[in-house]
């Protein structure tokens, strides 16, 4: 049978880091929350190197306007590398045919 997944509030996921840092035994505080020592790693990880972005919510991180356009510039340079190869196929394919077409 599948697990619910559980929701924690930024609020709750803070005070578990605060508390692993002062207390310093993370196995101990995740027994004491109820909750996998893995979750307070990340939350400490998220937490240090986005510390005005972490725990946006629903477990994806929240971008800035900086990644968020990075982000958008890769998926559209994405695209336009699929369009050419495209192109190109199609150009070597007339190519033949057009090579067939006046050698007959």
């Amino acid at each position: 049978m599948k697990k619910s997944r559980k929701i924690y509030s930024k609020e709750f996921k803070q005070k578990a880091v605060e508390l692993s840092s002062v207390r310093g035994n993370t196995q101990e505080i995740a027994r004491e929350l109820d909750i996998d020592p893995a979750l307070i790693y990340r939350w400490r990880k998220e937490l240090s190197n986005h510390p005005n972005l972490a725990f946006g919510g629903n477990g994806k991180l929240q971008l800035t306007e900086e990644q968020k356009e990075l982000k958008r510039l890769r998926a559209e340079l994405s695209n336009v590398k699929m369009e050419r190869d495209i192109l190109k196929k199609a150009v070597s394919i007339f190519s033949v045919s057009d090579r067939k077409s006046l050698g007959s």
